[in-house]
């Protein structure tokens, strides 16, 4: 049963820290153009854009990758890129456990696609950058603290107003959520276990959904569902009931089912349109 293609994992690259890394993209990319096919990454995924022409699909979420655009991923996101020669900017990418501001994490990787008009993201990776080249003393805490600019200046694109508590409590409330979706969505599918998870009543967590994204709780989890169905479609040649099994359904027909009332299309379909 295990003997299909998984969803290719890519790791930090050989030769370098295997909890940080950072390339410049027109060196990296000697005046050819890059194309990275559909595949996840075990750490945070950042591009940044200073020109460049192109596509990049996270989570099957179409952008054009244009001049200034900065693309920040999550650890376990699916992705697949295609940049034009002559692109410039930075790809970095670093671990959990190198960069300890979990909540600014959080809150940056909410979003995946940001734009860097005035060049301040920029300005802050040519400094990690310029640190990462030389390595001198201690270069790697300056690197961590240059992170941790790097990640409020994306914070500030955001362009979010101020916000009062109550925003914030439920903003936060979905943060978590959203992290328990991603870790829990093969084995625990009502919304009460969330709720309960979080120490939430499951009218508390619907109302804090309903507020943040003006979706109920059931309707995120159906669509993490389809997320993880459709990564698994689109980045591995494995059997819809195989699929099914890794998603917790024992029963193939009742997935298929599901699939097709969210989506319109059966599993086999949704392969064979977008493959």
């Amino acid at each position: 049963m295990r003997d299909m293609k998984s969803i290719p994992v890519r790791n930090i690259r050989r030769g370098h820290p295997r909890d940080f890394g950072i390339q410049d993209l027109s060196e990296m990319m000697a005046g050819k153009g890059m194309v990275q096919e559909l595949h996840r990454h075990d750490f945070f995924y950042v591009l940044a854009l200073e020109k460049g022409a192109g596509a990049h699909e996270i989570d099957f979420v179409p952008y054009v990758a244009g001049s200034h655009a900065v693309y920040f991923l999550r650890p376990g996101q699916v992705h697949q890129l295609r940049l034009k020669a002559g692109s410039t900017g930075f790809m970095m990418q670093f671990t959990a456990g190198f960069c300890h501001h979990t909540q600014l994490l959080r809150k940056v990787g909410a979003v995946n696609a940001y734009v860097d008009k005035e060049g301040s993201v920029l300005r802050v990776l040519a400094d990690i950058f310029r640190e990462y080249q030389q390595q001198q003393a201690q270069y790697r805490e300056v690197i961590q603290a240059s992170l941790h600019i790097f990640l409020i200046t994306l914070l500030r694109l955001q362009q979010q107003p101020a916000v009062d508590n109550a925003h914030t409590y439920t903003q936060e409330r979905l943060e978590a959520l959203l992290d328990l979706l991603e870790t829990h969505i093969h084995t625990q599918k009502r919304a009460s276990q969330y709720a309960a998870m979080l120490h939430l009543s499951l009218y508390q967590l619907n109302t804090v959904t309903r507020a943040a994204l003006g979706k109920t709780v059931s309707e995120l989890i159906n669509g993490q569902i389809i997320l993880e169905a459709k990564r698994q479609l689109l980045a591995t040649t494995a059997q819809v009931s195989r699929i099914a099994e890794l998603l917790g359904y024992e029963d193939v027909s009742y997935f298929i089912r599901f699939f097709k009332k969210q989506t319109g299309v059966t599993p086999e379909v949704f392969r064979r349109h977008h493959s």
